[in-house]
């Protein structure tokens, strides 16, 4: 079984969508398809379809954060440090073609919020700048193209 990085905020983000989905999103769907099949005949009820397609999605996303927070490896970056780029850390790098600064901090798959600087420790920045130091360049084959970056600093904040 493989584990699933994550820090302890992922961790409890995952946990609060579980407990939503059981306790809100569960009751709904049961009352929604009971209401649809009033209706009466459900081979052309829209509603009650639409119903039973919610709740399958419903499941799959519960059995999933499931299966993810039984395979949880949380990592506390709090005790971690040094000027290794490392899974938690903060890096502010500088693209060399546009210089740019930019800080990435380097998260879970299900914490990754590229628009607030966080990305997935299996993105192809992340896995690029894994293991570097200050001063280091890495080249990065992103979707957008290949990137030029250059490490400023490592920070455990």
């Amino acid at each position: 079984m493989n584990k699933v990085p994550m820090t302890a905020e992922g961790r409890d983000a995952l946990d609060e969508e579980l407990k939503f989905l059981k306790t809100n999103e569960r009751p709904s769907i049961i009352q929604a398809i009971a209401e649809a099949r009033e209706h009466g005949d459900l081979s052309e009820n829209a509603e009650y379809h639409a119903a039973k397609e919610r709740q399958g999605f419903v499941e799959a996303r519960v059995k999933d954060i499931e299966s993810k927070l039984a395979r949880a490896q949380v990592i506390d970056i709090s005790v971690l440090g040094g000027e290794t780029v490392k899974f938690g850390a903060t890096v502010r790098v500088v693209d060399e073609d546009t210089e740019e600064e930019v800080a990435y901090k380097i998260v879970g798959e299900d914490e990754a919020e590229v628009a607030k600087g966080k990305v997935s420790v299996t993105s192809p920045i992340a896995r690029a700048l894994i293991g570097k130091e200050c001063g280091d360049v890495v080249e990065v084959l992103a979707p957008g193209g290949a990137r030029s970056l250059e490490v400023l600093a490592v920070d455990w904040v």
